[in-house]
């Protein structure tokens, strides 16, 4: 059970963090599916690779605080970079 926690941490803020960028990007038309489907794999993304990064438990940024960190930015930056694909796609 302690494995899963960071993974839904990481989809949760994930999805978060795609929703707010999808808000603010609302001249792109995405989908709510493609927002949450967006955020989620880039916030599983995002705080993996952060934790990575920060060193593991012990550090500063670990455990379910540089989750939560993580899946906010990689579900925000994986959503903008889905929403900027499709938008060059409507064209």
């Amino acid at each position: 059970m302690e494995a899963l926690v960071p993974i839904i941490v990481q989809v949760v803020t994930g999805v978060i963090g795609g929703q707010a960028v999808g808000a603010a990007l609302k001249q792109v038309a995405m989908s709510q599916l493609a927002k949450v489907l967006s955020g989620a794999i880039g916030g599983v993304a995002g705080g993996t690779i952060l934790g990575m990064l920060a060193g593991g438990d012990g550090a500063a940024l670990g455990g379910v605080l540089g989750d939560a960190i993580g899946g906010v930015g990689g579900g925000a930056i994986l959503t903008a970079i889905v929403g900027t694909i499709m938008k060059g796609a409507n064209r």
